[in-house]
């Protein structure tokens, strides 16, 4: 099962700050809106995205993410963000939203060293207005956390749902399915499991969560792929109703795309690795049609803020006309593809 943090109440919700030893760091303003919970319906069909919070045991911890080795950023140049106070920002804004999200999907790498209690306590009193605004955060596992220390602080864990964190999230329009891809590998008995649960579930699209990039980064910094990612994406590539693999790791807003299948590698909520990059989450809307993604930034006058990407959720179909002038309708999945007859050649792009 993933790690599921369900709605609380605003009494549950400053009774665990103060159990967590601190306030919310929440402005009046937000905490009030996560307070009125009730008067602001959630969205099925909505989906708040995050990654890589990197939240720090000690609040007021601040990171140059440009600062890696091997970095061309010069050394005067490099950028620092307050690492709370980027999910602080970022829960304000998916908590003002009307209406909010049913779901939030925080995809990896919450803690910022090795997953100490510590950061998790800070993790989750962070994101409790969020819970207490009516939304169910979903936590996949990345190589920064340990899950052995959160699951010491979520006591509502029953034994049974403790070990590798994958499970399913039924939408109206689309299956989320999320992965743990922790060590940096899905492994065969997982890689089984996200098989079966595809082709018991090809009535309905899907789309696949985990933390690691598939293959190598093609973005500013290398970072090395899951090392099992060449098998993830044939099992994602045989089945055309697997729509998207949505990951994090990378620190970097990129979209790629292999016939039927889109992959999404979501910003990081905290530091970022490249000069100017941007940072900040993604807004998710479903429709019976499609899964449209939005980048919010956390400095709005980004050039990429608002930036947009759609996940088509079905296969288009086309009527073909052949020689014998009778009208066959065929399903093509989302892609470039030749069709031949002995006197005709089409190309289509679905």
């Amino acid at each position: 099962m993933p790690i599921t943090l369900t709605p609380i109440t605003r009494r549950q919700f400053i009774k665990g700050s103060l159990a967590l030893g601190g306030t919310a760091m929440m402005t009046s303003r937000a905490l009030a809106a996560a307070a009125d919970s009730e008067r602001l319906e959630v969205d099925q069909n909505r989906v708040a995205l995050l990654a890589d919070t990197h939240i720090c045991a000690d609040p007021d911890r601040v990171y140059p993410g440009t600062k890696w080795p091997g970095s061309p950023v010069k050394e005067s140049e490099h950028e620092s963000v307050h690492i709370a106070d980027c999910l602080l920002q970022t829960a304000k804004k998916v908590i003002a939203l009307n209406p909010r999200p049913a779901h939030l999907i925080v995809n990896g790498d919450c803690a910022f060293g090795r997953g100490s209690e510590a950061e998790y306590k800070q993790f989750l009193m962070l994101v409790e207005p969020i819970r207490a605004a009516g939304i169910t955060i979903h936590v996949t596992i990345g190589n920064h956390d340990n899950r052995q220390n959160l699951w010491k602080l979520l006591p509502f864990l029953k034994k049974e749902q403790m070990g590798v964190q994958a499970g399913v999230v039924e939408l109206p329009h689309a299956n989320l399915v999320l992965l743990d891809s922790g060590k940096g590998a899905l492994g065969n008995k997982q890689l089984n499991w996200l098989a079966k649960e595809l082709d018991e579930r090809a009535d309905k699209p899907a789309l696949v969560f985990a933390h690691y990039n598939p293959y190598p980064n093609r973005g500013v910094r290398p970072i090395k792929g899951m090392r099992d990612g060449t098998s993830l994406l044939k099992i994602l590539s045989e089945r055309t109703h697997a729509r998207a693999y949505i990951c994090g790791h990378t620190h970097e807003w990129q979209h790629d795309r292999q016939d039927h299948l889109h992959l999404i590698n979501q910003p990081a909520v905290s530091y970022y690795f490249g000069k100017g990059h941007a940072h900040g989450w993604v807004d998710m809307k479903f429709t019976e049609a499609s899964a449209d993604l939005e980048l919010r930034c956390l400095n709005p006058k980004h050039p990429q803020h608002g930036e947009r990407q759609k996940i088509s959720l079905k296969n288009k179909k086309i009527k073909i006309k052949i020689e014998s002038n009778e009208s066959h309708s065929i399903i093509i999945p989302c892609c470039d593809m030749h069709v031949r007859s002995d006197t005709l050649s089409y190309r289509f792009r679905a």
